[in-house]
């Protein structure tokens, strides 16, 4: 049986996804955070969206940027608390998805390629991603052969550790990775944050905003278990009527939304191809497995 849980408003900390970018959308604390980052001084940032969504003409799949915002410089941050530890080099390779997607819009806003805004990933991870104990891996581009030669294309890519114990980095943002890990502190930033936290969840409608954004999101996720669940069934049920799992799945992307949308079975045989029989077997696999147990 499939559980489905939120959260308690009382109960989010800033590894909380939600109360990450509720917190991070007060500009004096997400300014602090990137200045002791990055050991510089940044005038002023403005948030280009709340949850930027970006999506180009060849990829229906969007991605969430939890924090982006622009500096004085037009400088262009992405900053995304990433509690999931992914498998293989799914992390990796999303910064490098992430980077494609910032300069599609970037583009798509009018830049012309050679006056690309510079742009920085800063992935906040409650694990060690490489392993070298560092609280922070910055990563550009460079030449193999001449370490020293840089290729100067304006993209960085930044790696916060929880768990670092090595590496020259500010005192605040010592403080701010414990804190990320359930260490309070007296430290300023971690204080700032702290209250900022305790103000927000005193305040109704804020509590309302995410039972609102909690349910849809839980309501989506049983959604796609529902959907999933019953294209496994049927695909395990299919496999033995047809000569492999690639035909499999083809032809369930051919007859499974006709079914759902009650098209009249002749009418899918005559577009597909199967015959009644098979048709009312399907049907029948329908009826007896999408009631799903939740």
């Amino acid at each position: 049986m499939e559980r489905y849980a939120i959260k308690p408003w009382e109960e989010l900390t800033i590894r909380d996804d939600y109360m990450f970018k509720l917190i991070m959308r007060r500009k004096r604390i997400c300014k602090k955070l990137l200045e002791r980052t990055l050991r510089m001084k940044i005038r002023e940032i403005r948030y280009l969206e709340t949850e930027k969504s970006m999506k180009t003409q060849y990829s229906s799949k969007g991605i969430r940027l939890d924090v982006y915002v622009r500096d004085e410089k037009e400088t262009v941050y992405n900053i995304e608390m990433q509690v999931r530890r992914l498998e293989g080099d799914a992390l990796f390779k999303r910064t490098r998805y992430y980077q494609s997607m910032m300069d599609a819009d970037l583009l798509a806003a009018g830049a012309d390629y050679d006056d690309l805004n510079k742009t920085i990933i800063i992935f906040i991870c409650p694990f060690d991603p490489f392993a070298e104990g560092r609280y922070i891996y910055t990563f550009e581009n460079l030449c193999l052969e001449n370490k020293d030669l840089r290729l100067k294309d304006g993209a960085t890519k930044i790696f916060l550790n929880t768990k670092g114990v090595i590496g020259d980095v500010d005192a605040e943002i010592i403080a701010f990775l414990q804190y990320v890990d359930g260490v309070v502190s007296d430290n300023s930033l971690v204080q700032e944050i702290e209250q900022e936290i305790q103000k927000v969840k005193s305040e109704e409608q804020e509590r309302v905003s995410y039972m609102t954004f909690a349910m849809k999101m839980m309501e989506e996720r049983k959604e796609g278990f529902r959907e999933g669940k019953l294209e496994g069934k049927l695909e395990g049920k299919l496999e033995g009527r047809l000569e492999g799992k690639a035909e499999t799945q083809q032809m369930m992307l051919q007859i499974f939304p006709l079914l759902r949308a009650n098209v009249p079975l002749p009418e899918i045989s005559r577009r597909t191809g199967c015959t009644m029989e098979y048709l009312l077997q399907l049907q029948a696999v329908m009826q007896q497995d999408v009631c799903v147990q939740e």
